[in-house]
């Protein structure tokens, strides 16, 4: 792949940048790990020379090129958040642009599935059929994002895994069929426990949308001078709930005037004394990730307000200690925390 994209770079052949690229895609990290050995010895070695070594006997020519690669990026839990974005601003620059580092080789779990968003993308490799038809749809739509480059999706499957030998058996089928696949979402729309994740960050998110005023970071405090944005809130949750929605609207309608109460009193405390108070930024803030320390601290107000930074952000870490069967210290255990 790398060679048939250098090839056709190096012909002149018009917008080939977005198959300079390959993303790469892993259903889980051990996987990756003994790819990315693979691509930085056996896949850099060969690369080097591949172009200068294979010829097409008939009809005769030069379809490959010859190309040193970079090291390799990781978008994966492995690496750590700076990485990432570094990593995703790299795959924005162009093999054209001056100065730039654009990337050759870029190594990802479903990481990928949301937020990358780069158009530039073109080439994709999966090795293994993705767990879900959900998780196989939205990874392999990274690519292809630009109508003028069309993506290829290339999927490599093993022959021993059952799961990958029906998709293969069924490629043609399952593709022109593959939304009739997706599962049902384990999350039930407008219940309850939904509500009390979600609706504190689509409240202010929403507010913050409909209003100017309200968008800035340290433009907290301004809902009460806005009772018209307040009631639009409202108004624009309650006509999208569904009418069976468990407690009724009306019961919708009090819990999110309940919020917005909570807002205006937490904002008008915390700014009394003068203090900067911003929706997110530390250390005094109105929206609180849900594993923030902090939170244990709040008044049942302040609470409410949670949003998850991240679809990691569900359960706490859990800190394993082992021990022996008397208690004792087993060794070798420090590498598990």
């Amino acid at each position: 792949m790398l060679g048939a994209a250098q090839g056709l770079a190096d012909e002149g052949e018009c917008d080939t940048d977005a198959y300079l690229t390959a993303l790469c895609y892993f259903n889980a990290l051990r996987e990756l790990g003994g790819a990315r050995r693979i691509v930085e010895d056996e896949v850099a070695n060969r690369l080097a020379h591949y172009g200068t070594r294979r010829r097409r006997a008939e009809p005769a020519d030069h379809p490959f090129g010859d190309r040193t690669l970079a090291e390799p990026v990781e978008l994966t839990s492995r690496v750590s958040t700076d990485q990432v974005a570094a990593a995703k601003r790299r795959l924005e620059a162009t093999f054209d642009a001056e100065g730039a580092e654009p990337v050759d080789v870029a190594l990802a779990t479903n990481m990928i599935s949301v937020g990358l968003d780069i158009d530039r993308l073109g080439l994709m490799l999966v090795q293994g059929q993705p767990k879900t038809a959900a998780e196989y749809i939205q990874a392999t739509s990274r690519v292809g994002r630009n109508p003028q480059r069309p993506g290829l999706v290339i999927v490599v499957l093993n022959v021993h895994r059952p799961r990958d030998r029906m998709h293969f058996e069924q490629f043609g089928h399952f593709h022109d069929t593959f939304y009739r696949s997706v599962e049902a979402t384990s999350v039930t729309p407008w219940s309850p426990r939904a509500l009390d994740r979600a609706l504190a960050a689509v409240v202010v998110a929403i507010a913050r949308h409909l209003d100017p005023a309200l968008t800035p970071a340290g433009a907290v405090d301004a809902l009460a001078n806005v009772p018209a944005t307040r009631a639009a809130v409202v108004q624009h949750l309650v006509d999208r709930a569904p009418a069976e929605i468990e407690g009724g609207r009306v019961r919708l309608t009090t819990t999110i005037e309940a919020m917005l109460d909570d807002w205006i009193a937490i904002a008008a405390d915390q700014t009394a004394a003068g203090g900067r108070f911003t929706y997110a930024d530390r250390p005094h803030r109105l929206l609180h990730p849900p594993l923030d320390p902090v939170l244990a601290n709040l008044s049942p107000a302040q609470q409410r307000f949670q949003a998850g930074w991240s679809m990691r952000d569900v359960e706490p870490g859990v800190l394993l200690k082992p021990s022996g069967p008397s208690g004792e210290r087993v060794s070798g255990a420090g590498d598990m925390s």
